[in-house]
């Protein structure tokens, strides 16, 4: 269904109220006069009949002469009858209207001592005017819509126009830039109050921002000393002498491990500023998958599940590298933990790179629920439920797809839209 803006609905609701006035004003008026006529015209016939009767009785002789819109009648005898219209023949005593439209005639009939006296009025020329006056009320009507309807959208926007300004200026705001007051002089009281009442909810919006990159940036710095330490200290490691290969092989993936590990507060921590990734650079797909799947191999190993992908070595992506890896990551993870037996896919058809299970699958009624915080798919399932909630909040803020669906074969399909 269409809306209309403030402005339009100011506007009809102007010209609705002047055109119901006004068409309350002209039925009023319309229905008065019509009354006004129907009482005159009534009073005209009675006064004529009893000067006609006035007249017979001093006069019986002579016949009155007709009017402009009356006709007399004084009927004695039978051949005096014949001579009255036929419609006024077989009229009784009372007042009568007969007709319709131009031709509708109001006709008295009185009878004295065996005398029947008629008197017949053409309201033809007052019909012909009334109706004059109706097509006049409605070319009025629609004369006081237009104009009212101009008027009201004139007005609206006098009304509206600092209602619209206030809107494009919280439109523009950042809440991360020093700006002006919303409030300024000259507003009206409402508008004013608005203002203010944005004004307060801007200046709480940049504390909590405040607040919140305080806090990163301390989580930052603390998270990071520990990860630094346990880097170097691998490094060290690995250059100790005699090491097995063995050894080497668990120093190297504990230092892996700490640089994902790094990176992964990285990109949360743009997650957490609500920060534009962007940072874009050519990556190797199968590179990414591989890094990503390689802390769960041993996992899939315990399992029995197999891992395959279908990604020529050749295949890149200009992205944000880290924001790749760690939707890669959650995506995996997630399909390890809930896959029992089978293994896991992904395919790259670009745009798309679908990464599919062999798992219990998703219900349609999951799918509504599966990116919000906290959300798990099942009670039994450990975890806080915001893999996928970071999954869904990387992808919009790099402007990437993220779809689930249900294959035939069973299982579940992440579809990811690398645009």
């Amino acid at each position: 269904m269409k809306t209309f803006d403030l402005r339009m609905r100011v506007a009809a609701a102007v010209a609705i109220s002047c055109f119901a006035v006004v068409a309350a004003l002209s039925l009023t008026l319309y229905t008065a006069s019509e009354d006004l006529e129907e009482a005159l015209v009534g009073q005209i016939v009675s006064e004529e009949m009893d000067f006609l009767v006035r007249h017979h009785l001093e006069h019986p002789g002579i016949a009155h002469e007709p009017g402009p819109n009356l006709q007399y009648y004084v009927v004695r005898t039978p051949e005096e009858l014949l001579r009255v219209p036929e419609l006024l023949r077989t009229l009784g005593t009372g007042n009568h209207e007969v007709g319709q439209g131009i031709a509708e005639q109001h006709v008295s009939v009185r009878e004295i001592d065996g005398t029947r006296f008629i008197v017949a009025y053409d309201v033809g020329p007052h019909e012909v005017r009334e109706q004059q006056f109706k097509e006049l009320v409605l070319f009025a009507l629609v004369t006081i819509m237009i104009v009212a309807a101009a008027l009201g959208y004139w007005i609206s926007g006098l009304i509206t126009r600092q209602i619209t300004e206030l809107a494009t200026r919280v439109a523009q705001l950042d809440p991360g830039a020093p700006r002006a007051p919303l409030a300024r002089p000259g507003q009206d009281p409402e508008v004013a109050a608005l203002a203010r009442a944005f004004d307060h909810y801007q200046t709480r919006i940049r504390e909590l921002l405040e607040r919140e990159q305080e806090f990163t940036g301390n989580a930052s710095h603390e998270l990071r000393t520990p990860l630094t330490a346990i880097r170097t200290s691998c490094e060290l490691l690995e250059n100790e002498p005699g090491l097995p290969d063995k050894v080497r092989t668990r120093i190297a993936a504990i230092s892996s491990a700490a640089e994902r590990m790094t990176e992964q507060i990285e990109v949360l921590l743009f997650l957490a500023r609500a920060q534009a990734m962007e940072e874009r650079e050519t990556v190797s797909l199968a590179e990414c998958v591989n890094t990503a799947i390689d802390p769960w191999r041993s996992e899939l190993a315990r399992k029995g599940l197999y891992f395959d992908h279908t990604i020529a070595p050749d295949a890149t992506v200009v992205v944000n590298r880290h924001a790749l890896h760690l939707v890669l990551a959650n995506l995996l993870r997630n399909a390890v933990h809930y896959t029992r037996q089978g293994g896991i896919q992904v395919h790259w058809q670009a745009p798309i790179l679908t990464v599919a299970d062999t798992g219990p699958g998703v219900s349609p009624e999951q799918r509504t629920l599966l990116f919000d915080r906290h959300y798990r798919g099942t009670a039994s399932a450990n975890g806080l439920g915001l893999g996928l909630a970071i999954v869904k909040r990387a992808c919009d803020h790099c402007h990437w797809q993220i779809a689930v669906t249900t294959p035939a074969a069973g299982g579940a399909a992440f579809l990811l839209t690398l645009s």
